[in-house]
Order: C-alpha cells, then structure tokens, then sequence
C-alpha cells in the first residue's frame, strides 16, 4: 500500500506517512513508533501490519515519525501534534502504539482533549527515559475504549504495571473494563504479527465504526 508522506505541524520536524483505506475513509489512526534510539521507525513490522490491517478494514492511518530525539517530551507533543492534525481531516480518531510508542500514545491521549475515540497499546512500557513522564497514572486516566496487547514471554518491556492500571482503573468506555490480550510471544512478536495486527485492527475499527 502507497502511503502519502507528510510533515506534521509544530514546533519539531515530526515526518509521517498517511496511509488511506480501499474506498476511502471517515476514521485515521494514529500509529506511534518504538524507540527511535534503537531503531524505531514508522517502517517497523508491526505497525505495518497494524496499518495494513486497518485499511482492509476501511480505516485510515498516520504512520508518525518522531523530530529529534527528547527523552519522550517531544516524542509525546508529536503524537498530540499528529492527533490534532487528524482530527482536523477526520471524523473520528483513534491511536495505537507499540513498546515506546505504546507508552508515548498513553501519555498523549491522556493530555488531549478530547480523548481520541479509542486506544490501543501492543507491549506499552511503564516508564520512558524522562523520569515524570509516568505511563500507569495516564493509562488510568484514559477516558476512552482501551486494548492492551502483551507478550508472555516480554522481558524487555515492564508491561505489567500498565495492564494492572487499566484493569483496576476500568480505563474505558465500556463497562467491562479494558480488552487485554496475552499471546505466548516475546517483545519482537515474530510469529504473531498476523495475529496482533488482526487483533488490534478489529477492535479499533469496531470502535471507531461504533
């Protein structure tokens, strides 16, 4: 799929690439990175999966690329660039981030309003580089629909502490709590990109669509 290269406002240089649906769509999400110090990228396989997924599904997508590295303060204020930026060319808008960026969209759908319309994390790390930049207390504030996607076998990422925020804190919309899917997989998802991106994809554009 052709995506359209973009650069989003503000004060950082923050590149990202727009990908469209098959037949046009009313919804985008936005799709933020791992970490840009080890080789994160808009390009990565999961989000590609993710975004492809989305537009089978008939769901745009921002794929965002972060402006020079800031210990997560920039890297967040792109993804709240990104997500106003959207919401100015969509009805509806959700977001989506994996490791870093999972953490990265938490932290900025807890700082916008309003909240995007849904949320959803593959493998989200508590804490970013930046010691105030504390994911638990902004998952806990999401007043929105919440999927949580983990890998059992994750020993890079510290995914517990989010999972167990969202679950007690009820961050959603909905009133059965967040959707939180465990697969026996490690941090990379190797063999289960097929399976995440499907996940993922569904619930977002169920609701986006809702």
């Amino acid at each position: 799929m052709t995506g359209e290269t973009v650069l989003v406002p503000g004060a950082r240089r923050a590149v990202g690439t727009l990908y469209g649906s098959t037949g046009g769509s009313d919804a985008c999400v936005v799709a933020c990175p791992p970490h840009p110090q080890s080789g994160g990228h808009r390009r990565d396989t999961r989000l590609a999966a993710v975004s492809d997924a989305l537009g089978e599904r008939g769901i745009a997508c921002l794929r965002l690329g972060y402006g020079g590295w800031d210990r997560g303060y920039g890297e967040r204020e792109d993804a709240r660039n990104a997500l106003r930026w959207i919401r100015d060319r969509y009805d509806t808008v959700g977001l989506f981030g994996y490791s870093f960026g999972a953490s990265i969209a938490a932290l900025a759908a807890a700082g916008v309003d309003p909240c995007p319309a849904a949320v959803a994390l593959l493998a989200p790390i508590a804490g970013v580089e930046a010691d105030d930049l504390d994911v638990v207390p902004a998952v806990e504030a999401l007043d929105a629909p919440l999927c949580l996607v983990v890998g059992a076998q994750d020993t890079t990422a510290n995914w517990w502490p989010v999972v167990a925020a969202a679950e007690s804190a009820g961050a959603t919309a909905e009133p059965d709590g967040a959707t939180v899917t465990t697969l026996d997989a490690d941090h990379g998802f190797a063999d289960h990109v097929d399976e995440i991106a499907a996940a993922i994809a569904s619930f977002l554009a169920a609701e986006l669509r809702a």
